[in-house]
């Protein structure tokens, strides 16, 4: 992959997190942080859905081959997330109840699919 194609994939990346932590504030969560990174993993989105901390993947695909968006979240992602999301609660004083959530956005035009509660920590 190119330079140029690598930055073409962060800027549509970034502006489907965009879009997402919009549908997402839309429909009553507040979001906390984005991009929340660490040595071990990341996590997309950070939210509370009122006392549950959501931690959100955001999956863009262009087109449907190979599973889609949400089957691209397969088991290495998803310990990859879980990691990350560990390490942001261990800075957090008491553990909240949490949900690990997925939102697809599948195609140019397509609309997002939002799948809560998409995996659990092991």
């Amino acid at each position: 992959m190119t330079a140029e194609a690598r930055a073409n994939a962060r800027r549509r990346g970034e502006a489907a997190e965009a879009l997402a932590a919009r549908f997402l504030a839309q429909r009553g969560l507040a979001i906390v942080a984005r991009n929340y990174r660490t040595r071990l993993g990341e996590v997309d989105i950070v939210a509370r859905d009122g006392e549950c901390l959501v931690f959100v993947e955001v999956r863009l695909r262009s087109w449907a081959a190979w599973g889609g968006a949400a089957a691209s979240v397969d088991a290495r992602k998803q310990r990859r997330i879980v990691a990350a999301a560990r390490h942001y609660l261990s800075r957090l004083r008491a553990e909240p109840p949490c949900r690990f959530d997925v939102l697809t956005l599948q195609g140019p035009q397509g609309a997002p699919a939002w799948i809560r509660g998409a995996f659990d920590a092991p």
